[in-house]
């Protein structure tokens, strides 16, 4: 099937090159005229904060079920001065009008004075909630106040939106930094410039029609607002690395005397089978996150497989059809350079050290993973605030602000929510409770009951003194939940709920945290089993399984290093500590857990080919990776380079996956590929290849890397040349 497929792009080249532009030129417009918006939202169902929320847009209290901010000022001179607070009330009333369904609650009233301006008088702040709207609702409410804030003019006072709904999102050109680091690779790699430039230009085509496909798709998923940088930097590297294994068989079947089309068809049903395994693995893996329920992480996972399925139809498809109209001079524009065979290279040598003393390396490689692995065992989930935005941010402004004014605790309130069927009995529990929360070694403040309109619901507001990413906000939540709470309403009718966006994100950590082993066990079980598939084999894959665990949680230890301990943050522009970004561990795991497929498929597939030609095993790992070795450091290091490169770039959510991507791909390539690998297949010798006989049998067959035979089938005889 793929043979025909390369002959019919091969000889159809024009109509597919005239079908991708028509792609990258209708499919952009029609995101830009029809796309949706995205919009970060972590409604989590049958969780204590979700039923919070709607009981607060059901007991008319909607304002304060969406998205909320504050308006947050300082004047050195205080606001005793009647024209700055009648400025201010005009600033208000200025962003009620402007903003539909919302509430801005001054501080300058009896009730709210004592609350909302700082011991000192210097820093005040006001209420801004949302009511629950869409996402475009969202992005327009967001806009008109940052537009209302800076035209006003208060002599001697600052003034700052604070709240993540208000935050301005940056840009940043990571794709660029990406771009240019894999095209000074790639020329190193190939040392031809036509060479380099393919898997550049196949993998635009990909990436800018997946990213329009992402735009339009936002209509019928949510998506959050990272969603597009999250796609940009893993179709980018998958795209580029999908492209030079196929650039690469192209290039050898040229150099042992095939004719253009012929290496074209044989690059295809060689590289290309592997690059189909490799991008569906990686479809699946990520689409796999749709069992956890969470509709924020379907739509990212969403947005990832259509970012990789573009990449790898523009591999499969576009890149031979490039073959065709390029032929022989893929090699022009370039220098010469002395290939020399597989045996008399660094890498063939590197391989023999390797196994001549094996158990060294494999030790001295395994301990370092599991050094790293260390910090993973205290990662804490979360999700980064306004706290970690710019400092030239208007909501990192406020957010100091109210920090420096009121305490930490203030930039992530609680909110309890209960029905009042009892009336003024229940109220007065509800003061006690308040009584009870003032007093609490952990609360800083807690207001007393305030009911609805018809008197059937009552909500209060709790400021916690630790910071919304602490890890004393987290257990403050849990500790009123499960005794300060109970302790006062037991033997009653209420049922006080905790929600708010603080406690919504702890609720939706610890439902992550929970799912994530099985999730993990169960993506380890399917690669397991694929493997086994493809190489025949019981303790390959198991071997395989077992060092990507090790290199992942490697990985995560890392990440908790650098983000949650500080180590070394500021190196990435994270100039402050708090948790893992709550969704990135399943996420992580499931990209990397396809990217490694990719490294596995292409060396140990090289590997079996040796091995079936020699029945030697030593001489097959060491020939196999001297084959393969250099193309996977390429690929790597490209992966590496790009993922690293957005990094730099200011979410600290992306800066997050950068990181753990690079880490990752860095490790998988360097101590897996060229260190454990060859010290465990030596040291296991032919059991690498043992399988039971009644496992070999009910096992399907997938070919990948091997044309229309399978690897036992050409055992004893010599390959023969693609006709």
């Amino acid at each position: 099937m793929l043979q025909r497929l390369a002959r019919f792009v091969y000889h159809r080249r024009w109509w597919v090159l005239g079908a991708w532009i028509a792609l990258l030129v209708a499919l952009p417009a029609l995101n830009a005229a029809a796309g949706g918006v995205f919009k970060d939202e972590f409604s989590l169902p049958d969780s204590e904060s979700d039923d919070a929320m709607h009981l607060l847009q059901d007991s008319g209290f909607g304002s304060q079920a969406g998205f909320s901010g504050q308006l947050v000022f300082r004047n050195p001179d205080g606001f005793d001065d009647p024209t700055v607070q009648s400025d201010l009330e005009k600033l208000f009333a200025q962003l009620h009008k402007g903003i539909p369904d919302s509430q801005v609650v001054s501080p300058f009233t009896p009730e709210t004075k004592g609350r909302q301006i700082s011991e000192d008088g210097t820093i005040a702040f006001a209420e801004v909630n949302l009511a629950d709207r869409d996402s475009k609702e969202y992005e327009t409410a967001a806009e008109d106040a940052r537009s209302i804030v800076e035209d006003a003019d208060i002599p001697g006072t600052e003034v700052e939106l604070g709240g993540q709904i208000f935050a301005e999102q940056p840009e940043f050109a990571s794709e660029a930094i990406g771009f240019m680091a894999a095209l000074v690779i790639l020329l190193i790699a190939f040392g031809s410039v036509i060479a380099a430039g393919l898997p550049i230009m196949t993998a635009l085509f990909g990436i800018v029609c997946g990213i329009a496909l992402v735009g339009l798709a936002v209509n019928v998923i949510g998506m959050p607002s990272f969603s597009n940088q999250a796609v940009m930097m893993i179709a980018i590297g998958v795209g580029i690395d999908y492209a030079l294994f196929i650039v690469t068989r192209y290039r050898e079947g040229l150099h042992s005397g095939m004719e253009p089309e012929q290496a074209t068809v044989r690059a295809i049903d060689t590289a290309g089978r592997a690059v189909i395994f490799a991008g569906t693995t990686v479809i699946i893996a990520v689409l796999g996150l749709f069992t956890m329920g969470i509709d924020m992480m379907n739509g990212l996972a969403v947005g990832i497989a259509l970012g990789v399925l573009m990449t790898m139809l523009a591999a499969i498809t576009l890149l031979p059809a490039m073959f065709g109209f390029i032929g022989r001079t893929i090699d022009r524009w370039g220098w010469a350079r002395g290939e020399g065979g597989h045996e008399r290279s660094i890498w063939y040598r590197w391989s023999q050290v390797i196994q001549n003393n094996p158990w060294p390396p494999l030790i001295i490689g395994a301990a370092f993973l599991l050094l790293l692995t260390v910090p993973l065992l205290s990662m804490r989930l979360g999700n980064s605030d306004t706290g970690t935005n710019p400092k030239s941010d208007t909501t990192r402004k406020a957010y100091d602000l109210l920090a420096e004014g009121f305490g930490p605790g203030f930039n992530g309130p609680f909110l309890l929510i209960t029905k009042t069927p009892g009336g003024q009995s229940d109220l007065a529990t509800l003061n006690e409770l308040s009584t009870e929360l003032n007093g609490t070694d952990d609360v800083a403040f807690a207001s007393p009951p305030r009911p609805n309109d018809d008197g059937t619901a009552a909500l209060m507001q709790v400021v916690p003194k630790s910071a919304p990413q602490d890890e004393d906000t987290t257990n403050l939540v849990h500790d009123l939940r499960d005794d300060v709470i109970p302790g006062v309403t037991g033997g009653t009718d209420l049922d006080v709920l905790v929600g708010g966006y603080t406690p919504m994100i702890v609720d939706f950590s610890s439902y992550m945290a929970e799912r994530l082993p099985w999730f993990m066990g169960t993506v380890l079980l399917l690669s397991f089993v694929l493997l086994m598939m493809v190489f025949r084999s019981l303790l390959v894959p198991l071997k395989a399984v077992i060092m990507n665990l090790i290199s992942i949680g490697a990985a995560y230890g890392v990440l908790v290093a650098v983000f949650q301990w500080g180590w070394g943050n500021a190196l990435v522009g994270a100039h402050s500590k708090g948790p893992i970004e709550m969704w990135l561990p399943m996420m992580l795991f499931a990209v990397v857990f396809g990217m490694s497929m990719d490294y596995e498929v292409f060396l140990l597939s090289r590997i079996r080919e040796e091995y079936d030609r020699s029945g030697d095993n030593a001489s097959a790992v060491a020939k196999g990776l001297a084959a393969t070795a250099r193309v996977i450091t390429a690929a790597a290091l490209i992966m590496v380079f790009v993922f690293g490169s957005f990094a730099l770039g200011p979410l600290i959510a992306i800066k997050e996956l950068g990181v753990g991507l690079a880490i990752a791909v860095f490790l998988d390539a360097t101590v897996v590929r060229m260190v454990l690998v060859p010290s465990t297949m030596e040291l296991l010798g032919d059991l690498n290849w043992w399988l039971p006989k009644w496992l070999d049998r009910i096992l399907p067959r997938i070919h990948v890397e091997a044309g229309d035979e399978t690897p036992s089938s050409r055992r004893g005889r010599e390959p023969q040349p693609v006709s």
